[in-house]
């Protein structure tokens, strides 16, 4: 019985303290005159507390949630950053996939700028390239297509697979112009390993570019004196050597008729000041004389 009476008197205790009134008063210090009061007990002093520390975490999660303030929180990042940073990244891997494209292509062309008669090493590195770019893209394009269009695709590509009209049209949008006009000393010979055609100039002329294109390489050798190849358009690639000057650098734009070298007379392989030029399409060369008129 005493046990609970003794826990009796300590919950009534307890009850009055959080009940309990208290008087809060706001005095003048000189006059001693009330300005104000209110009564308090620690019940309400806890549950106004507690209310307002509640408010004030809501408030602040909902100005950090749905305004501009999140940005300035250390180690957030906001969704415009990400998907920036996502961009970059698919960016940087379509870059390091060109690189890695344009680094073979660079590997291949070296021994023939240099003299070296590897054509053929040159014609299979290129090929095997341009036929890996297009398993790629058939293996790209059948991850996004589904089963109907797969089918359909098919039945097109066996019905247009061996229309030589349809190539032929891509491959005469572009127009060549002659890079020099002179007299053709030696033509193209493939039996040869002549996979150019070499035109008598005086020293000094001025080598013309032969269509819109990029400047993807410029080189000194002692064999061929100064080189520049050109870029085209629908697999086309221009090549000009025994040049006395370039005029152009790697990565420069140039159009067509635009003057891009001079003709020179140097070189191991030089007979006299003219022009060798090649014509390259899809990584085989090709005769000049088909596309151009040197006269």
């Amino acid at each position: 019985m005493k046990n609970i009476l003794k826990d009796r008197i300590k919950k009534k205790k307890l009850k009055h303290k959080l009940t309990d009134k208290y008087r809060l008063v706001m005095l003048n210090e000189d006059t001693f005159e009330e300005r104000f009061s209110f009564k308090l007990s620690r019940l309400n002093v806890f549950v106004f507390g507690s209310l307002f520390v509640i408010f004030l975490i809501v408030s602040t999660s909902i100005l950090i949630a749905f305004t501009s303030i999140k940005y300035y929180i250390p180690g957030y990042s906001s969704t415009e950053l990400k998907k920036q940073a996502t961009s970059l990244v698919y960016k940087v891997d379509s870059l390091q996939n060109v690189i890695s494209v344009y680094d073979i292509k660079m590997e291949a062309l070296l021994p023939v700028l240099k003299g070296e008669e590897k054509t053929e090493k040159f014609i299979e590195n290129v090929d095997s390239l341009v036929q890996r770019d297009r398993l790629l893209k058939i293996a790209k394009a059948d991850l996004l297509a589904s089963k109907k269009d797969s089918v359909f695709r098919n039945e097109v590509e066996s019905r247009d697979r061996f229309s030589v009209f349809d190539k032929a049209v891509n491959k005469l949008d572009i127009v060549f112009f002659a890079p020099v006009t002179g007299y053709i000393t030696s033509g193209y010979n493939p039996k040869e390993k002549h996979y150019a055609v070499d035109i008598s100039l005086k020293k000094g002329t001025p080598v013309k570019a032969v269509a819109d294109g990029t400047v993807i390489f410029t080189a000194w050798t002692s064999a061929t004196e100064y080189v520049i190849i050109l870029e085209h358009k629908k697999g086309f690639l221009s090549v000009y050597k025994h040049n006395s000057v370039v005029l152009k650098q790697q990565g420069d734009l140039v159009k067509t008729g635009q003057v891009i070298a001079a003709s020179g007379s140097l070189g191991e392989l030089s007979s006299g000041p003219h022009l060798h030029f090649e014509l390259w399409s899809d990584g085989y060369p090709v005769n000049p004389t088909n596309y151009i008129s040197f006269e």
